[in-house]
């Protein structure tokens, strides 16, 4: 059960690289695709949820919904119950960065390349243009980082101290390369011992831990040794105690769970506020309105009843919102310049008809409500509109989107 985990640039040829690794040492690969995969079977989120965690790009709503933390706990758990199961694995991609360090038999590689033989590979390979090629590889460098920073909580992501192995592929070559990594996995400090194993037990079991307390709405740092598990919170919470109770009492139940410790990390002090998820109201709200000063403060509002929000002026942003960072609810409402909200509720419920719309309008008509209620609209308000009742729809909206899940 001794395993390679490769992290790499864009245009580095990693992937001849790990095939050649692969069909040297006879491991079997597991992908990014396969840990996301199996992260959304014992999840139920959906894959391209999951698979948003790679993007440094994090959704406007995450502050609530946690949905990057809740992502990342469920492929580290799907991960973990790989590496428990006594194959010898290559696992490039990633998900190479979530496994313990602590985990004695797993060979750490990054495969990277300087500037100029990465340009060199995507003209070669794809024929990309200099320019092309080096927004993509920004782009991807730039998402790579971002998850580094997220699960090592490193600045550098090719730095050679998160590595057993830093190879230079443009100048030692692809067949080298992978002879290199070769020859290091048959190294004896990776080959697999009673310790190692236990580590990956203990892994094993701070993955099931984490995602119990995402289940619950909670995202804090989880390690686990020998069934004690130490539970480290990273943002400022005002009642501390009674926090490090509540996780105490969920984490005590888990199986294979012996002692609970809670503390603090060294992000407590920082500005950042902890928010458990609520559940029974919507974690992404998107209002779209173009009187500001109104919408601004009916965000504020509704943060301040533990709903996300984000806001939007105009029909064609909203609908550039929901393309890139679906919510679930929309709060929307009907005269605005531009595309009116009549033809947004259309063209949303056409695309996303898994969205609850709430239309919220000072102008509307009779026939108006006919219409946004025939294209599906989940409930139709007046402005002003009492702010309880509003949130009582929310809720009532978050109720039908759970059921449906």
């Amino acid at each position: 059960m001794s395993v390679i985990t490769v992290f790499n640039g864009l245009f580095c040829e990693a992937g001849v690289v790990v095939k050649r690794v692969v069909d040297a040492t006879g491991c079997r690969l597991v992908t990014d695709q396969d840990i996301v995969a199996d992260a959304a079977s014992l999840s139920g989120m959906a894959e391209d949820r999951i698979a948003r965690a790679f993007q440094a790009k994090t959704s406007v709503f995450n502050t609530f919904s946690h949905e990057k933390e809740q992502a990342i706990a469920w492929m580290r758990l799907a991960l973990a119950k790989r590496l428990v199961e006594g194959d010898d694995l290559v696992i490039p991609g990633f998900v190479s960065q979530l496994p313990s360090r602590s985990i004695g038999h797993i060979l750490n590689v990054c495969l990277i390349s300087e500037m100029k033989s990465r340009l060199a590979v995507a003209d070669r390979e794809e024929g990309f243009a200099e320019k092309h090629a080096m927004k993509l590889i920004r782009k991807d460098d730039e998402d790579r980082a971002a998850w580094v920073k997220a699960v090592r909580d490193a600045d550098d992501p090719w730095a050679g101290s998160l590595y057993d192995l830093v190879v230079p592929v443009g100048t030692t070559g692809v067949e080298r390369s992978a002879d290199l990594i070769v020859e290091q996995f048959s190294n004896a400090a990776v080959k697999v011992t009673e310790g190692s194993k236990a580590s990956c037990e203990d892994f094993l079991l701070a993955a099931r831990v984490e995602t119990v307390l995402a289940k619950e709405g909670h995202n804090v740092q989880v390690s686990a040794k020998k069934g004690t598990v130490t539970l480290t919170i990273n943002k400022h919470v005002l009642l501390l105690e009674k926090l490090e109770r509540e996780l105490k009492s969920i984490v005590s139940d888990v199986e294979g769970v012996k002692t609970v410790e809670a503390g603090v990390g060294k992000g407590f002090h920082q500005t950042d506020i902890y928010r458990k998820m609520d559940f029974e109201v919507p974690s992404k709200v998107l209002l779209v309105d173009d009187e500001r000063e109104f919408v601004q403060t009916l965000s504020e509002r509704l943060m301040m009843r533990d709903m996300g929000s984000a806001v939007v002026y105009d029909g064609e942003s909203a609908l550039n919102l929901v393309r890139d960072d679906e919510p679930e609810v929309m709060i929307l409402d009907l005269k605005m310049p531009g595309i009116d909200g009549i033809e947004v509720l259309r063209r949303v419920k056409g695309e996303h008809p898994d969205i609850e719309v709430i239309i919220l309008t000072g102008h509307g008509s009779e026939a108006d409500r006919k219409v946004c209620m025939d294209l599906g609209a989940f409930a139709y308000l007046h402005k002003p509109v009492d702010i309880d009742v509003l949130s009582e729809t929310l809720k009532a909206a978050n109720e039908k989107i759970r059921a449906g899940k």
